[in-house]
């Protein structure tokens, strides 16, 4: 399907139509986890346009972004699963390659070292709450997913900590005496 215009009033009553034809209200659950996905899937561009990311950390993101769609596919059509083990085997390969190269952690890391860095971050957070509201979803789900989005979030911090080293830069420490 292909939407020659982009506005069509249906949703002006506070409802919207799911892929499935089925209208739901706008402030259901399922919308918000969809909302949610959507949302972290833009910061992952606002991620990858900051340009100087390392060859592998793109593709990385770039991966990740279309898994992402289709996470937002997969809600937006009830009784479809589209998520795949092999998504998470993926993260997993790309964190244990990310984290052999960093140092073990010592101190708790603050968002930052820099706009890349502390972007990662962001869509972490942005992440762990679109897994939050994945679980409160009312009706059976998609353990693919969840485990998705915890592995991505993972992911995510260590792909924080590589970019906030990058040229050498440094990450961001929390220090309890300050």
């Amino acid at each position: 399907m292909r939407l020659s215009k982009i506005y069509t009033r249906t949703g002006d009553d506070g409802d919207t139509g799911l892929a499935n034809g089925e209208r739901v209200r706008k402030d259901s659950l399922r919308i918000q986890a969809m909302g949610e996905i959507d949302e972290l899937n833009s910061m992952m561009g606002i991620l990858r346009s900051q340009g100087e990311l390392p060859p592998s950390i793109e593709t990385m993101l770039c991966a990740i972004q279309h898994r992402l769609f289709d996470i937002g596919g997969e809600l937006s059509m009830p009784g479809h699963q589209f998520a795949r083990q092999a998504w998470i085997d993926q993260l997993e390969q790309w964190l244990d390659a990310l984290n052999a190269a960093l140092p073990s952690l010592k101190e708790f890391i603050l968002p930052g070292g820099n706009t890349a860095a502390a972007y990662c971050h962001y869509a972490r957070a942005i992440c762990r709450r679109a897994e939050r509201t994945y679980v409160a979803l009312d009706e059976p789900v998609n353990p693919l997913v969840l485990g998705y989005l915890n592995r991505l979030s993972d992911l995510l911090f260590v792909i924080g900590r590589t970019l906030a080293r990058q040229q050498g830069g440094e990450e961001v420490t929390w220090r309890k005496d300050l």
